[in-house]
C-alpha cells in the first residue's frame, strides 16, 4: 500500500509545473479503448479484467480467464474525418503475472496542403495542392502481478508516444502509469494513476521557406522546437456486482477523474484539480449477452441566454460472447459535448485462446 500512497504524493505535488503545461496535452489518450468500457462512459477502472485493461488498469489484466487474448477497436468521428484504432495482445504467464503490449492511433488522412497553391507569379494551380496526415501514436507495455494481500493486484505501463504531422512537424515522448485493483466479496475497486511521472514529448519542426511565408501571410505563430509536458491524472472507481438469480446479474460502477492542470469545465473544479464523476451499468444475461449504459462528460453549458445550465452526455452499448471464446461489442457515444451530436459507433472483437505448453517450446 506504501507505493499506492507514494504514487498518489506524486499526483498531488506535481501540479506545480502546471504552468508550463498545456491543457488537455495528448488528450487523444483520455478518449478511452474497446466498446464494453465507451457504451459505460468510461467507468470501468474498476472493473475491467480483460486485454482492455492494458489501457484502463493493467491490474486487471489478470482477470483474463486464458492465456491468451487478441483484441481490435476500430471508429470514426467527426463524420468519418478522424479514424481512432486500437490493437493488443496480451499473455497471462501464470496465476501471479499478465503482460500485454498494446497500440493507439488517432489520425485524420488526405489532409490538403494548400501551402503552394499559388506560384512566385500569384498564379492559382490546384495541381501544387498535396495531402499529409496528422496522427497520434501510443505503444504501451504493460505488466500486471498479485500481492500477498488478497484480491490486490497492482500493475503498471511504459507507454511511448509518437506524433507527427506531415513532414512538417514530430514529436516523441515517454510515460508511465501505475494502477491497482481490490476485489472483496461482490466489491471492487480500482485506481489509475496515468503519467504519474508526468509525460514529455519533445518536438521538431521542419518547415522550409515557404512553410514559414505562409504562417506569416495567414497571421499564425512559426512553430519551434519545444518540450510538451502531460501532467497528471488520477482515476478512482468503485463497483458492485449483484445477481438476480441464476440468469440475470448488473454491474454499476463509479468512477471519478482528477486532473492536474487547471481548472476543467466539469462538475466539481478549482485551478489546482478539478473532479469529473461518471457512472456506468451493465446488465449480463449468463454472461453471455449484455447492455451496457454510462452517463458522462458532466458540465456547465451557456445558453443563448446567458443562462448555464447542466449537460450531461448519455452513452449506450450491447455485447455478446460466442462460445466463450468470441466477444463482439458495440457502443454509441461521442468524444465531445452532448451538443455537438457526434456520436459515433464503435465496434470491438476480442478473442481468447490457450497455447498449450508443448507448443511454447
Amino acid at each position: 500500500m506504501r507505493y499506492i500512497l507514494l504514487s498518489f504524493l506524486v499526483f498531488l505535488t506535481v501540479y506545480q509545473l502546471k504552468a508550463q503545461a498545456p491543457k488537455y496535452s495528448n488528450e487523444f489518450l483520455a478518449i478511452g479503448v474497446g466498446a464494453r468500457a465507451l457504451g459505460m462512459s468510461n467507468s470501468v477502472v474498476a472493473s475491467s479484467s480483460d486485454i482492455f485493461s492494458a489501457y484502463w488498469n493493467p491490474s486487471g489484466l489478470l482477470g483474463i480467464t486464458t492465456n491468451r487474448e487478441v483484441a481490435l477497436m476500430h471508429s470514426e468521428y467527426f463524420a468519418g474525418i478522424a479514424k481512432y484504432d486500437f490493437g493488443a495482445f496480451a499473455v497471462k504467464f501464470n496465476d501471479k503475472s499478465a503482460g500485454s503490449i498494446s497500440m493507439i492511433r488517432f489520425g485524420v488522412d488526405d489532409i490538403p496542403n494548400t501551402s503552394e497553391l499559388i506560384d512566385g507569379q500569384g498564379n492559382i494551380n490546384y495541381d501544387r495542392v498535396t495531402t499529409f496526415s496528422s496522427a497520434d501514436y501510443a505503444f504501451l507495455l504493460s505488466y500486471a502481478r498479485k500481492t500477498n494481500i488478497e484480491g490486490l493486484n497492482l500493475g503498471g505501463s511504459a507507454k511511448i508516444i509518437r506524433r507527427k504531422v506531415g513532414d512538417f512537424g514530430s514529436s516523441w515522448g515517454f510515460g508511465v502509469d501505475f494502477s491497482a485493483q481490490y476485489r472483496k466479496d461482490k466489491w471492487i475497486m480500482g485506481l489509475m494513476l496515468r503519467d504519474i511521472t508526468t509525460t514529455f514529448n519533445a518536438w521538431s519542426y521542419q518547415l522550409d521557406d515557404k512553410m514559414k511565408e505562409a504562417f506569416t501571410r495567414t497571421g499564425n505563430t512559426i512553430p519551434v522546437n519545444s518540450t510538451e509536458i502531460t501532467l497528471p491524472r488520477a482515476i478512482f472507481g468503485i463497483g458492485r456486482n449483484f445477481s438476480f438469480n441464476t440468469n440475470f446479474g448488473l454491474l454499476t460502477e463509479l468512477n471519478i477523474d482528477f486532473t492536474s492542470d487547471g481548472k476543467r469545465n466539469v462538475l466539481i473544479k478549482s485551478n489546482t484539480i478539478s473532479i469529473d464523476p461518471h457512472l456506468g451499468l451493465e446488465f449480463d444475461y449468463k454472461k453471455v449477452v449484455f447492455i451496457r449504459a454510462g452517463i458522462g462528460n458532466i458540465q456547465k453549458e451557456t445558453m443563448p441566454d446567458n443562462i448555464k445550465r447542466t449537460s450531461f452526455q448519455p452513452n449506450i452499448g450491447l455485447g455478446i460472447v460466442i462460445k466463450k471464446v468470441l466477444s463482439i461489442d458495440y457502443a454509441f457515444t461521442d468524444i465531445g459535448n452532448q451538443s455537438i451530436a457526434l456520436y459515433s459507433n464503435v465496434f470491438t472483437l476480442k478473442y481468447s485462446f490457450n497455447v498449450k505448453k508443448s507448443e511454447e517450446d
